[in-house]
């Protein structure tokens, strides 16, 4: 009842009081947050209209829309979208599918599982740069295991360069990001499984319904909250992606694994050029945050449908 209350003789109630206590405690913290994320977004966007160059000091001044220019009419911009896009849609659909099917094993009881649920987790541990040196040298054509097993077991004729290739290139590239990211899918869909009443399922059972009836009809609506949630961070952190890709391919071979944060570091660090690098980083931005409104969408709907 007490939060029912209004203000009557012009004092805070006890919940606007503490509401506005959380306030005065958190606000030295989003003050820092908000400088430490506003100077470094309001140095992109200028710099995004400006003339910047790393070498060439006499490119100064407001460029308009100069550096938008050069970046769309760039000969790999729209090579780069197509490799983004596919990069993004096949890493994250690959590992939601994985994460998946290994929550729903490692939710069954079997003896071990504790050991195979701390097993499953270890891929998502080991650091982006130590991943990708290691599977670039399994991927090795000359030495590598991966070769040899393949030949070994009669699967391929000749040795193949995974990497070196630029048919097998993204696709390579594409099951190393899931072999990695998937136990983080993995994870999250099992610490939400344990929140399912059991009587669900087992009313569902009693009444007949098979085990995949019982995942469609209620597991999987049951963690649509939680799948929104984590697609959405993975869709990001995949689509900005650069060291991953970097440190197997470099982008190559012939611009097959260029993605978008790669073109932003070829002008950065390659070509010097400030100003196209920020022209890109602001486009990749923008549609960042349509994606975001997306979600914050969804995500009411959703939160409105649960309650």
């Amino acid at each position: 009842m007490s939060k029912l209350l209004k203000k009557t003789d012009g004092k805070l109630t006890r919940d606007q009081q503490a509401r506005r206590y959380a306030l005065v405690m958190l606000l030295p913290a989003l003050i820092f947050l908000a400088c430490l994320i506003a100077y470094p977004l309001g140095k992109v966007l200028h710099d995004a209209f400006s003339h910047v160059h790393l070498i060439n000091k006499s490119m100064t001044g407001f460029a308009g829309l100069d550096n938008f220019k050069k970046v769309v009419s760039d000969e790999h911009f729209a090579q780069a979208i197509r490799n983004t896009i596919f990069w993004t849609v096949f890493s994250v659909a690959g590992e939601y599918i994985m994460g998946m099917l290994t929550a729903v094993l490692l939710n069954q009881k079997f003896k071990g599982r504790a050991i195979f649920r701390t097993l499953v987790f270890i891929p998502w541990l080991v650091p982006i740069i130590v991943a990708g040196m290691t599977w670039d040298w399994m991927l090795n054509p000359d030495f590598g295991i991966i070769n040899y097993l393949l030949l070994k077991v009669g699967l391929i004729s000749e040795k193949i360069n995974f990497l070196g290739d630029s048919r097998y290139a993204m696709a390579t590239v594409i099951f190393v990001n899931i072999w990695r990211s998937f136990p983080y899918y993995t994870i999250s869909f099992l610490s939400a499984m344990q929140s399912i009443p059991a009587d669900l399922n087992e009313a569902a059972a009693v009444d007949g319904a098979g085990m995949f009836t019982r995942f469609f009809k209620i597991t999987l609506p049951q963690l649509k909250s939680v799948s929104l949630v984590i697609v959405f961070i993975h869709i990001i952190w995949t689509a900005i992606n650069f060291d991953f890709i970097w440190v197997m391919t470099e982008g190559g071979p012939n611009y097959a694994t260029e993605t978008l944060p790669i073109m932003i570091y070829r002008y950065s660090m390659k070509t010097f050029d400030v100003g196209a690098a920020s022209a890109l980083s602001t486009m990749m931005f923008t549609a960042m945050f349509i994606m975001f409104l997306f979600y914050y969408r969804k995500r009411m709907k959703i939160s409105d449908d649960l309650s």
